[in-house]
């Protein structure tokens, strides 16, 4: 508000200055706003012609154009939304008009990142996100594969119960051999049995150790396939045709894991336990006298005891390593680099935000005006025209009224003299 001679106070005349100045720093960065807003647009263009490029398989004619229509788009579509936003954001007057296009910018962003942003960043670290895909199987595999060789292990480590349960029925074999069992020495009723069992646990002990070799060649052939993922992982060259080699390479892995889970003999010992005593073929008892056979009867009940608490063993030991969790079934999925982008986006957040920023930046334009232009309104806020007058205003004013002036006086002077000729014509008539 003016003082009561209608001069500007201090704070009027410093809000005045600070409008003024900012008007002329606003005039000088409007000449080079269209143009950098433009630049950022066709940077934009370009990654995303290039985010395009790597989604589409063909790479005809067609797809070549189609990718550039598209990144043309982009493009028009970033300057175009921003060159609204530095114009009529900033130029709100009222709370209502400013939220809604505040609002409008947030979903016009949103828009852009969707239609181009994640293409940028595919641009930007679509290889290095496909290696890191490819980094995370071979882990995969790494894991599957050392636990398929453990659980494999863990039944070749069975080997040794059926040693111990072998043993001692052929431990017992020579004791009923030399009378010191049933009381009857020779090989009877009794010590058949017993060599039956020691015969059957001896082919399961056999078969089990002749595992052992293709286990350990499985192993190896693994871990060289696994050598030779993580080379390609890391090789230089286009990560797509390393792509296509890594995906040989696994279909190669998957058959060594197959071949590890078949190696494992848990099942087979399971299998034999169950039929450790019921499989005993009872053979007819030779004793000499009654009181001979009922000590066989007898001492073959044992055994049978026997052989039902041994294959309680060895079943419980087996079951343990069949429910060992088995590998996680492993699979390498080709990926594009859009797609990779954004399945492992956690690790490529600096892509990400250049990828964003180079497409929102100019936002932060629209709010820095939208403050610039509020600073402006307020500096003028509650004074007259001529209050706001410089002295640029002042002689550019008067120079339009001498123009008015004289444009007036030669209209003035051709209608006196039109008007004379008029009265001259009427005369003469």
């Amino acid at each position: 508000m003016t003082d009561k001679q209608g001069r500007l106070t201090a704070e009027e005349a410093k809000g005045l200055r600070t409008a003024k100045e900012l008007e002329g720093h606003l005039a000088w960065l409007d000449t080079f706003t269209p143009a950098a807003l433009g630049v950022l647009a066709i940077a934009s263009g370009i990654y995303t012609y290039l985010g395009v490029s790597s989604l589409l398989e063909d790479n005809g004619a067609v797809s070549f154009f189609a990718a550039v229509a598209y990144s043309i788009a982009v493009s028009v579509g970033i300057f175009v939304f921003w060159s609204y936003m530095l114009r009529l954001l900033p130029a709100m007057r009222t709370a209502g008009g400013f939220i809604g296009l505040t609002m409008s910018t947030v979903v016009g962003s949103i828009a852009i990142i969707a239609m181009s942003s994640w293409l940028n960043a595919a641009a930007l670290a679509g290889s290095a996100a496909v290696e890191q895909h490819l980094e995370n199987t071979v882990r995969d595999y790494q894991s599957a594969l050392e636990q398929a060789h453990d659980i494999a292990l863990s039944g070749q480590a069975l080997g040794r119960e059926v040693e111990r349960a072998r043993q001692s029925f052929e431990e017992l074999a020579e004791l009923e051999k030399s009378g010191d069992l049933s009381g009857t020495a020779g090989r009877g009723a009794v010590f058949r049995v017993l060599t039956q069992k020691s015969e059957e646990l001896k082919n399961l002990e056999e078969q089990i150790a002749s595992q052992q070799p293709l286990i350990e060649e499985a192993f190896e052939d693994g871990n060289k396939t696994l050598a030779r993922m993580r080379e390609l992982t890391v090789a230089p060259g286009p990560v797509d045709k390393r792509s296509v080699q890594f995906s040989e390479e696994s279909v190669k892995l998957a058959g060594v894991l197959s071949r590890l889970k078949q190696y494992s003999v848990a099942s087979l010992v399971v299998r034999a336990a169950e039929d450790l005593p019921a499989s005993v073929v009872l053979p007819e008892l030779d004793g000499r006298n009654s009181s001979v056979r009922d000590a066989q009867s007898a001492t073959i009940n044992s055994v049978l005891d026997a052989l039902d608490q041994r294959g309680k063993t060895l079943k419980n030991a087996a079951e343990e390593v069949v429910e060992m969790e088995l590998p996680i079934e492993t699979a390498y999925n080709p990926i594009s680099a859009a797609d990779a982008v954004i399945r492992y986006a956690h690790n490529f957040v600096p892509s990400w935000a250049g990828a964003i920023a180079i497409d929102l930046l100019p936002g932060v334009l629209v709010f820095v005006l939208a403050i610039a232009q509020a600073a402006i309104r307020s500096g003028r806020d509650g004074l007259s025209i001529e209050e706001t007058l410089t002295l640029a205003d002042l002689k550019a004013a008067m120079n339009a009224m001498r123009d008015v002036e004289l444009t007036m006086g030669v209209v003035d002077a051709a209608i006196q003299e039109r008007t004379a000729e008029s009265i001259d014509e009427w005369t003469d008539k």
